[in-house]
């Protein structure tokens, strides 16, 4: 039991409110007491009935169990292993669709107005169907040896005998089917060549996996390129989230354009752009992950003007010297200042950022607004349907002065 101030609840403790608005993290905004509440399962406009699952100084979280007047976007969840304190994964399954997107969309702006003080009115669009996207799945088994995924914000493992977001390659509820090594972790890769990677190691967080099925490299159709990924790389997990991700980026680049490829991977921007950038021009990609850049450098063996280097971003920038367009990727918690003062150094033309949290795009935005550079465009996506995430891609430009 904890206040700042307002009412004392504790964990477990069920309340009647109204639900306010989405908030960032897939969570919805309920106040009582005096008190925020964080909670899962709700939607906006809805009385509830919540249970407090955890109590903070600042704000407290709580999910729905019991709907008292639903919203008209309320929908029975299409998986049944969704919903309060059972799996983790999915914390949109009880949203229409289309309702999803709007919440996703009021999130980046709330985000925006908030950290970098813009007023944006982006529509996230829609990709494909919301179920069987997932080619990329982490799950993890129990002490009987059965397959799953953690439920929110627990190391408690929900059973399940199918994955609704799973691609049909990943084939879900076959492995189900099987006795798995108890408390491990289980990552299953689905390449568009068809083949299917399992790899199993120790449910500990950032432990080895070791392949039991499958090739160690999928082989991954982009257009007319293919590229090796390997099993420890970095790929992204929606099936159409290449294509999709490189036509949002080829508007920008220009024939003979000295091309920054940072945070690049296993090199799937650099492959989808170089037929533009042609010859006259070149592309230095990034990477600071091993295992990526074996695959980039396999990759692009026969691309004498694709330049691939090993290492922390934010110290092999600073011995490029030039670039016309800059294209970043980072990890969830973004750039930072730091390489944003190194990539503005350059004076590039345009800089497109590609990002999974709008928080730390948001944080990133107001960077570069410092640092010259303003947000000419944005882009979002569904990348992650049934889920709270979202995909932008940010055009920015130097800014007018004079």
């Amino acid at each position: 039991m904890a206040s700042r101030e307002g009412e004392n609840f504790d964990v477990g403790q069920r309340l009647t409110v109204d639900i306010e608005k989405v908030a960032h993290g897939g969570h919805f905004i309920a106040r009582a007491g005096g008190r925020v509440f964080f909670v899962r399962h709700g939607l906006p406009g809805e009385k509830v009935e919540i249970e407090i699952t955890s109590v903070g100084s600042s704000f407290l979280r709580a999910d729905v169990v019991s709907v008292l007047s639903a919203s008209p976007d309320r929908i029975v969840s299409p998986c049944p292993f969704a919903g309060p304190g059972r799996c983790g994964g999915c914390d949109f399954q009880h949203i229409s669709p289309t309702r999803q997107r709007e919440l996703k969309g009021d999130v980046i702006k709330e985000q925006f107005l908030r950290i970098a003080k813009i007023d944006v009115d982006v529509k996230v669009e829609e990709v494909a169907a919301p179920t069987h996207w997932r080619t990329r799945i982490s799950g993890a088994t129990n002490a009987q040896g059965a397959i799953g995924f953690y439920a929110f914000r627990s190391h408690r493992v929900i059973a399940v005998d199918d994955c609704l977001i799973a691609a049909e390659g990943i084939s879900f509820s076959d492995l189900a089917k099987r006795k798995w090594p108890v408390n491990s972790r289980v990552e299953i890769s689905a390449g568009s060549d068809g083949a299917r990677t399992v790899a199993i190691g120790p449910a500990v967080r950032g432990s080895k996996v070791r392949i039991t099925q499958g090739p160690k490299i999928l082989r991954e159709q982009i257009g007319d390129n293919v590229l090796e990924v390997s099993q420890e790389s970095f790929w992204q997990s929606h099936a159409l989230a290449p294509a999709v991700l490189i036509g949002a980026i080829r508007p920008f680049v220009r024939e003979g354009d000295q091309v920054l490829d940072l945070y690049g991977g296993v090199g799937l921007f650099s492959a989808g752009i170089r037929d533009l950038v042609g010859g006259s021009g070149s592309i230095t990609l990034i990477e600071s992950s091993p295992s990526a850049v074996r695959d980039a450098k396999r990759n692009f063996t026969s691309s004498p003007n694709i330049y691939v280097h090993k290492g922390d971003v934010g110290s092999e920038i600073r011995v490029v010297t030039e670039a016309d367009l800059v294209i970043l990727d980072p990890p969830r918690e973004g750039a930072g200042k730091e390489v944003l003062s190194s990539i503005t150094a350059l004076h590039p033309r345009s800089i497109i950022y590609v990002a999974c949290d709008p928080a730390a795009l948001a944080r990133d935005c107001a960077y570069l607004a410092q640092l010259g550079y303003s947000l000419a465009s944005l882009r979002a996506f569904d990348l992650f349907p049934m889920t709270h995430h979202i995909e932008c891609v940010a055009h920015f430009e130097a800014s007018q002065t004079g």
